[in-house]
Formats: C-alpha cells, structure tokens, sequence
C-alpha cells in the first residue's frame, strides 16, 4: 500500500519518544514547543548511544580502526544529509553547530570578502534574530546597507515590496523559509527568482522548515541553505550550511585551526578541500551521528504525511483559539506552518506561560528573537504553541482547558 494513504498513527509515533510519557507537575505533558527544540525518537537516542559505546574516537586524522569507524560515520553523515537536500555534491554540506551559526560563516566568510561601501543586503520583517543581527554586523564591517521587506497585518510578506527593494546594489537577500514567530510559509520561489534576476545571491533560513517539508536544494536554486538539527528530532549543537560549490569556492575560511589545513608553516598555511576548509577542529562527530538518524526517521514517516498531520492539528488550534473570549491570534496568513502565536486579554504571556506549565502544558513565551515582529503588532511577547510529529489532539485540549484556567486565574 502506498505509504500516503495509510492512516497516521500519531500514538505509535508517539512511544518513540520517552519524554511524552512523563508528567509535569503531576499531570500529563503536553509538549507544544517543537517549533524551539523538537524531542528525540529512539533511533535517534540508540544510534548516539551506540555511537558513544562502540565507535568514538576523533576523525579524519586516525589510522587506527576506531578513528576509521568514526570518520565513516561522521562522513556517512554527511552524504545522509546531501540525499536529504538532493545536493550536488558532498562538497557543498558543511557541518556547523547549527542555523546561527551557519548565518555567521556565510555573513564572515562570502560577506566580508564581497561587500563593499554601498552594497546592500535585503531581509525581511519577520526574520529570526540569528537572520538580522549578523547581517548588520556586517554592515558595520563594510560599509554595506541593510533593507528590510515589509509585512503586513495577516502576517504574509508584501512581496511586491519585496521586488521593488532588489536594486542593481542587492548583493544578497536572506530570508526565512517559515516564521518562528507567525508560522508564515513564505512564498521563497517567487523571492528566489526575484533575487536571481536582479543579479543577487540568497540564503533560505530553513529551521523552521526541514522537519515538516521535503526540502530539494537544486529544486530551490538557492545559492545558500542553512537550518538546525535540534529542530529536526537530531541533537543540539549540530546544524548544516549547504552551499552552492562554485559559491564556496570563492569564499575564504572563517576559522582556522586544525582539519581545515592541508599544511601549516610559519612562512603560510595551505587550506583544506571543501568542505573541510569550513571545519576547523574536532566536529561534533555524536550531533553527525544523530542528525543522520533522524533524517532516516522522518523520511520512514514520510514528511508530506507530517505535514498533512500538523496542518489538521494546525486548523483545529485555529478554530479552537479563536473560540476562546479575549484571545488574539498574532499571524494569520492563509499559508502557515504547525506554529500559532497568541496573546490573551489581561494576561501577559510570561504568566500564561507559567499557568499553562501549571497544567502540563508546553508553550514557549516571549518574543521568539523576533523582536521587530512583536513591535509590528504592538504586543510586549506571544505565547506560541508549536506542533510536530507527535503532537495530537489531546495536546490541543489539555492547551484548551488550561487556558480556561488561566481565564478563571485572572479574571
């Protein structure tokens, strides 16, 4: 039977992963957080496990049998993530320690080495502070503008602003693929042509994105593609920046040390191939390990179904919410992820948050490192509850009747 059309067994899914069979404060644990760190599936803690008891030692520099199992599992890793982009070439996927400091390398690296007085860099409103704050550290550096593309009250990118702000000056235009803060599925194709016709390079935010949508990089004709494992169900501290090769061969390391050399005197340093130019020093070889395992756990689910899963729980929160006297929901654009973000009449988040944790439920509150989004709306902070692959409707009613209860606190 084709995978597609068999039922999706939210509770079996749900026995991969140990933590949701806790309590908190006595009840049960509605984890609704996903979109800020997502939990770990068993495979994922089996294959660390087994990586940690049985095959760790360092890479690449080893001619001994351990280092040699762990440099296979590490580069294994590696081409694990090349099929799950479709990229080109392992050239091109550099492990990083995730989607901030993917940013940081492509904004040092490429960045410092091509912009100059003048150049401009194009973003939008609505990005996550890991898209802003290297950027005008770079302007710093420079001499370079940053411009910012507008957003509108729904939460949906003014794309025509957008368009117009990609000058013969636009050197790059990054942006997000999905909204931490609104859940806004951005339309990236449209921007990605845009950006190309006026002669600049893009780099696709997507942490938001690899764990609920097939994501093909050629497909994407991106130049730069950057995101987290830790969103993924793999481990913290691991995350990938893949990037076109004849951009990469441009740009020159942004750290040195050891692994990114071919030869090191006194009188020069000779660099390494790509990718390991980009990796100065021990990797997070486990975070590797882990990455690649979770990559084989969401693909044996099937991501279209994950995705059909969470916009079902994703319509019913909608409604839910929107039932609820006093709740506002900050973000509405008709095209979003399993994120809603939402503030409550005379409650401020951070105690909302707090009620609902009283009640086993999981939301994030503040303002996401989205500050320029919460001064959009004119809200201090959101909370935003966020779903993945296990998430059911359990969780959306405990978060239901937890706000009920917040309602009677402060009422």
């Amino acid at each position: 039977m084709n995978d597609i059309v068999q039922p999706y067994d939210v509770e079996a899914i749900r026995r991969d992963f140990p933590v949701l069979s806790t309590t908190v404060r006595g009840k049960r644990l509605a984890f609704l957080d996903t979109a800020a760190s997502s939990q770990r599936p068993l495979p994922v803690i089996e294959a660390v496990n087994h990586y940690e008891r049985t095959s760790h030692a360092n890479v690449h520099r080893g001619v001994y049998e351990l280092s040699q199992k762990a440099t296979d599992a590490f580069e294994g890793a590696r081409e694990r993530t090349r099929r799950f982009l479709n990229a080109a070439s392992l050239r091109e996927v550099i492990f990083t320690r995730g989607t901030t400091e993917s940013i940081n390398l492509v904004a040092q690296s490429w960045g410092r080495s091509t912009l100059r007085p003048g150049d401009e860099i194009l973003i939008t409103w609505m990005e996550h502070h890991a898209n802003i704050v290297p950027w005008q550290m770079l302007c710093e550096q420079t001499g370079a503008v940053l411009r910012v593309a507008p957003i509108d009250l729904r939460g949906d990118l003014d794309l025509d602003a957008f368009r117009a702000l990609l000058t013969p000056r636009t050197r790059i235009a990054a942006f997000t693929q999905v909204s931490n803060a609104l859940g806004t599925v951005l339309p990236i194709a449209e921007m990605i042509a845009a950006a190309r016709a006026a002669g600049a390079l893009t780099l696709v935010d997507g942490a938001q994105a690899v764990a609920h949508r097939r994501v093909d990089v050629q497909a994407m004709d991106c130049d730069f593609y950057v995101f987290s494992g830790h969103k993924l169900y793999a481990p913290t501290g691991i995350g990938v920046l893949w990037a076109r090769e004849a951009v990469l061969r441009t740009m020159p390391p942004w750290q040195g040390g050891g692994d990114m050399i071919l030869s090191v005197s006194f009188n020069g340093t000779r660099y390494n191939e790509l990718p390991y130019r980009f990796e100065a020093g021990t990797p997070n070889i486990t975070g590797a390990v882990g990455l690649a395992a979770a990559m084989d756990y969401v693909d044996a689910i099937g991501l279209e179904r994950i995705n059909a899963h969470e916009q079902r729980l994703l319509e019913r929160a909608t409604t839910a919410l929107l039932a609820v006297p006093g709740l506002r929901i900050i973000g509405e654009s008709a095209h979003k992820a399993g994120v809603v973000s939402f503030t409550l009449e005379g409650v401020h988040p951070h105690d909302l948050g707090t009620i609902l944790d009283a009640e086993g439920v999981a939301v994030r509150t503040g303002h996401h490192c989205a500050m320029p989004v919460m001064d959009f709306f004119d809200v201090p902070a959101t909370a935003r509850a966020s779903f993945g692959c296990y998430s059911n409707d359990a969780d959306l009613d405990q978060l239901i009747v937890a706000l009920a209860r917040a309602q009677e606190v402060f009422g």
